[in-house]
């Protein structure tokens, strides 16, 4: 008997992780979701999954998240890591709170449920864990500057976890979007895309299905880009 798979999406209430909910749900996972605003909750209730309405800064919250997961669905196979927007401003007038707030939102987010979750993981023998950074980590914009700096740590961050969890078949890796139609829409960036287009929220969705498959099985420790071309570094 095949069993059945669980995928945990944090900050899925909307955007792009409400669309990894959707994706995942839709290839056959149960899902557990967790937003701040309530809309979790009833996206889970649609997609007969479990919905908890909280913050991913809450330890508390992320805690609650996963003891109701284990008890509805018996296991987590899959964590995928969605997020806010951080404090923007030019670089000399970020204050210590914003760097704080901007560390929270961008690095701690998935800092937090992954200590939380890894674990069963591991006592799994088996897990894909995806975090949705952005495309700029390689070429830094000071349009995003609180992203920029803590997406580089999530970087280094997610690279000595998958060496340390890689004999554990547990798996983490990076999707770094570029402009998604999520965002609010300018002549000027769709220019700057190869592509000559916004990406949409299905297509990062598409990405974390894949790497949250069997398919990907042997992919960790990555940053892969989703972004038009936009970005030209190696």
């Amino acid at each position: 008997m095949s069993v059945e798979k669980v995928a945990v999406v944090v900050a899925g209430g909307s955007g792009m992780g409400a669309a990894a909910a959707k994706r995942l749900a839709a290839d056959g996972f149960k899902v557990a979701i967790l937003s701040s605003s309530g809309k979790g909750e009833a996206l889970a209730k649609e997609l007969g999954g479990l919905g908890v309405t909280g913050s991913n800064q809450s330890n508390d919250d992320l805690q609650r998240l996963a003891d109701l997961t284990l008890e509805r669905f018996g296991r987590m196979d899959v964590l995928v890591n969605s997020g806010g927007h951080g404090p923007r401003a030019p670089i000399l007038e970020i204050t210590d709170e914003q760097w704080h707030t901007g560390m929270d939102v961008y690095l701690l987010n998935v800092v937090r449920p992954v200590r939380i979750v890894a674990p069963q993981m591991v006592k799994q023998k088996g897990g894909a864990i995806i975090n949705i950074s952005t495309a700029w980590v390689a070429e830094p914009n000071a349009m995003f500057p609180t992203s920029a700096v803590f997406r580089a740590g999530l970087a280094a961050y997610t690279k000595i976890f998958a060496n340390t969890y890689a004999a554990d078949n547990v798996r983490m890796n990076n999707v770094l979007p570029g402009w998604i139609d999520s965002l609010p829409a300018t002549e000027e960036r769709r220019d700057n895309v190869p592509m000559q287009r916004y990406g949409t929220s299905e297509e990062i969705a598409a990405t974390i299905a894949f790497l949250a498959s069997e398919g990907a099985g042997y992919i960790t420790g990555q940053n892969i880009r989703v972004d038009g071309g936009v970005i030209r570094a190696l």
